[in-house]
């Protein structure tokens, strides 16, 4: 009998939920926008709609799933499987793993987003052509807000899920953010940003793409959200290649479609702060959007293997 793993990576603008059989084949794959809800509604909004997803998928493949991997954004002790924060979502605290687990009825792998597709990518996109990344990198998630994962000498750090939170980073020209701070890196180098700031400018609606589309028209206010993006981003690139030295630095998320001429811009930023550190190269993710799903069905099959060990 083929075993089939339930998948979702929940994001701060939506949800994408998968189907996967045993040879990681996505069989059915919904996405559709997160359910924003108060503080204290939070966990249990986000419960309530994987388990709608959950009953979609089921319905669509007819399967019934072995295990579940969940990856959310945000702080997350993957070890007790906590939500700790997120500050596009609301939760504090959150027994996620475990809500999960009741509301699925299944076992399920849990953790970090960006740490989840960062082992993805790393094992099965540029980290598969490239083995020198799979010694020392920043993989960097650009999309609504900014997370990242820290690879150094083979490992990823977590520190308890509160490494890699570049994102809340302060930044020369930083404004306020969600998180309750002023100056984070997300607030001007995010994809959400720079489409925020590009309407607050104009007027005019759209998302990132939109704004890189205006700049090759030759549309001066979106040139300088552009420019203040690139520069927040190598500001706090330029402090990992002082503190970590990665080898290399993989951009995924949204911004990791704007082109040729952004890489070069932000490389050519980048190490104009640099000195004597260690220069790194600068790559596209390969996985795409679907990374966090990648990361997600390492975890359920993890889950899998460890609920078959307990059985006697």
């Amino acid at each position: 009998m083929s075993e089939h793993f339930l998948l979702f990576d929940v994001g701060g603008t939506d949800i994408k939920a998968a189907l996967a059989d045993e040879h990681g084949q996505f069989l059915h794959v919904l996405r559709e926008p997160t359910i924003v809800a108060g503080a204290e509604l939070a966990a249990a909004t986000l419960m309530r709609q994987l388990v709608e997803l959950a009953a979609r998928l089921r319905k669509l493949s007819g399967q019934t799933p072995l295990a579940a991997g969940l990856v959310v954004c945000g702080l997350v002790d993957a070890e007790h499987g906590i939500g700790i924060f997120s500050a596009n979502l609301g939760w504090r605290r959150a027994p996620l793993r475990q809500m999960a687990e009741q509301a699925l009825g299944l076992p399920v792998g849990f953790g970090h987003d960006v740490t989840l597709a960062a082992r993805a990518e790393l094992e099965f996109g540029s980290g598969a052509a490239d083995p020198d990344l799979k010694r020392s990198t920043v993989v960097m998630i650009i999309g609504t807000g900014i997370s990242s994962a820290l690879l150094v000498d083979g490992r990823i750090v977590s520190s308890g899920g509160y490494a890699g939170e570049l994102g809340h980073a302060q930044v020369p020209g930083g404004l306020d953010c969600k998180c309750g701070n002023t100056g984070c890196l997300e607030t001007l180098g995010s994809a959400g940003a720079i489409a925020s700031r590009y309407e607050q400018r104009t007027g005019r609606r759209g998302g990132a793409k939109e704004v890189f589309e205006a700049r090759k028209a030759g549309d001066s206010a979106a040139a300088q959200v552009i420019a203040d993006a690139i520069e927040a981003l190598s500001f706090t690139l330029a402090q990992q290649c002082a503190s970590i030295a990665p080898e290399g630095i993989v951009i995924g998320g949204g911004l990791a479609q704007a082109g040729d001429r952004f890489f070069e811009e932000l490389q050519v930023a980048l190490y104009a702060r640099l000195s004597f550190h260690r220069k790194p190269r600068l790559v596209p993710a390969q996985l795409g959007a679907n990374a966090g799903l990648r990361g997600s069905l390492i975890l359920a099959q993890e889950a899998s293997e460890k609920n078959q060990g307990k059985t006697p």
